[in-house]
């Protein structure tokens, strides 16, 4: 089997996408971040002295969709039309969805996952000092789309 990231003396490499057609992309990812049941209070009643976790994660994850490719050596620099993360508080921490979308001619989903762990850690690096426990995990790809794009005429 012949791996597109692989070249022929086994080096990775960037792959070449300059014939592949131009097809709106979405990708949706998802992740939590644990956290105390105090810790969780404070965020929910904005009482954490860094200050809104919740806007703040919001604003660096989308700035992370943004920075995908200077971040994770093989990405493309591909336009993003749109990333727009929900944070949402539940019991035992927050659970952080981020769906991103472009029209080009590789994916968006590495955009999405980093959004969300941007977030995540956003909310880690805001709270750190009120709860030594908390956890990022479950980051995964929940959904991708592709849509042929038709030329209007």
């Amino acid at each position: 089997m012949k791996f597109s990231h692989i070249d022929e003396a086994g080096q990775a490499r960037m792959v070449d996408v300059s014939a592949k057609p131009v097809i709106h992309r979405t990708a949706t990812a998802e992740g939590k971040i644990y956290c105390a049941p105090e810790t969780v209070k404070l965020i929910q009643d904005n009482q954490i002295k860094k200050g809104d976790v919740l806007t703040t994660a919001n604003i660096a994850g989308v700035i992370g969709a943004k920075q995908t490719s200077t971040l994770i050596p093989l990405c493309h620099n591909i336009g993003i039309d749109q990333a727009v993360l929900s944070l949402e508080v539940e019991e035992d921490g927050v659970r952080i969805t981020a769906k991103t979308v472009c029209t080009d001619k590789t994916g968006i989903e590495m955009e999405a996952l980093t959004a969300v762990s941007v977030a995540a850690l956003t909310v880690y690096d805001m709270c750190k000092a009120v709860d030594k426990k908390m956890r990022i995990g479950d980051i995964h790809l929940v959904e991708k789309t592709k849509t042929p794009v038709t030329v209007q005429g």
